[in-house]
């Protein structure tokens, strides 16, 4: 790593997101062979105790109690924001205005003007930016995409995409900040629903233009948690009303004419990370699901599905881990993300997804709320 030019990395957030990303920043240059090697110089925290515990345990040199300092800092030329979503826009703007490159977490925003204030801010900005997908860079689906774009398929003619987990079936279950718009923007629909809105668009190359949707939230008051980040104790008897989805469900239209649907749900018992996607085409289909995460399933003339176990050398990623037959795990799709970032900065590549493609998702969950909170039989998305 010595010989390669080393260049400085600021983390904002260092809870779930913050931990993974923390390990792709470690990890990246050890298996890639990268013309920059980053420096983890700065994770940002609101709290000074626990910001510093954080980038202690996670192994960023220092620590901020304002992201501000952060981004105006000589030794960051990355700003990473792993930040609820309210706070997505304001970083990045700021950021991308200081010179830096940014890569920010998913959805892109909570709204569709701030997802357009960043795109805006990005087309203006020397810096590089992009959206973290993380699912694009599962190496399953990025052959998926290999393999529609070979023809091997053919036409496609359906797409039918799931996103189910059930770590809030529980009605017990505190009231964090994923259940409040406020800070979240909506619940399953951009949490998990924004990922499989992103598959469906990488995986066929064709944009959802239009949806009907319905969306529900089941569990309506919850317990107050004690911290607003904390998962589980409650220390009140107090209740606070979720503002936001438990589960939306919607079919739509891609701009190539297929028909697809989507389901995402945080209330699916048994479903830990179900991310699932499935392509029909006039040739044959495709099928993947992450609890599955290194098999991908081909079917093609007519004939059954195979099973290809996607860790072979020659398949998206391979050749820089371990031997055919060993997988990986959650955690590598975080370290690809950061690799392919850093090659597109180099080389002075546009990184994908890029701001404007996180805008055109940010633009398909708004058109699922528009239908569902109107009834509207058919909602355009808006280009």
């Amino acid at each position: 790593m010595s010989d390669r030019t080393a260049i400085g990395v600021g983390m904002v957030g260092y809870a779930f997101m913050g931990r993974v990303h923390s390990q792709a920043w470690r990890s990246v240059g050890a298996f890639f062979d990268l013309p920059l090697a980053p420096r983890m110089a700065v994770l940002a925290g609101r709290s000074k105790e626990r910001t510093e515990a954080a980038a202690a345990q996670l192994g960023w040199a220092a620590a901020e109690t304002d992201w501000r300092e952060l981004v105006n800092r000589d030794d960051v030329q990355i700003v990473d924001i792993c930040t609820p979503g309210d706070s997505h826009a304001e970083i990045a703007i700021a950021a991308l205005a200081a010179g830096k490159h940014v890569i920010c977490e998913k959805p892109l925003a909570n709204t569709v003007a701030e997802a357009e204030a960043m795109v805006r801010a990005a087309a203006s900005a020397p810096g590089k930016s992009m959206v973290a997908f993380n699912y694009r860079r599962v190496p399953a689906v990025a052959l998926a995409r290999r393999y529609v774009e070979e023809g091997r398929i053919g036409e496609i003619r359906h797409v039918r995409a799931q996103y189910l987990q059930d770590w809030i079936v529980d009605p017990e279950f505190p009231l964090v900040w994923r259940l409040q718009k406020d800070k979240a923007g909506a619940g399953a629909l951009g949490d998990i629903g924004s990922h499989i809105v992103d598959a469906a668009e990488f995986i066929t190359g064709q944009h959802v233009v239009g949806v009907s949707a319905l969306t529900e939230t089941f569990i309506k008051e919850r317990p107050l948690a004690a911290e607003s980040a904390g998962l589980g104790a409650t220390g009140t008897s107090a209740t606070g009303t979720v503002t936001v989805d438990d589960a939306a469900l919607f079919i739509g239209r891609l701009s190539g004419g297929a028909l697809a649907s989507f389901e995402a749900t945080r209330f699916a018992y048994g479903r830990k990370n179900a991310m699932r996607i499935e392509i029909n085409g006039s040739l044959g289909s495709l099928s993947f699901d992450f609890e599955a995460m290194n098999e991908l399933w081909f079917s093609a003339g007519g004939g059954g599905f195979e099973r290809i176990l996607v860790t072979e050398p020659e398949h998206p990623y391979m050749d820089a881990w371990w031997p055919p037959g060993h997988g990986l795990g959650y955690e590598h799709t975080f370290t690809h993300e950061i690799k392919d970032f850093l090659e597109a900065i180099a080389t002075g590549a546009d990184p994908t997804p890029s701001f404007a493609d996180g805008l055109r998702v940010q633009r398909v969950l708004a058109a699922v709320e528009q239908s569902a909170a109107d009834g509207s039989r058919y909602t355009n998305v808006e280009d």
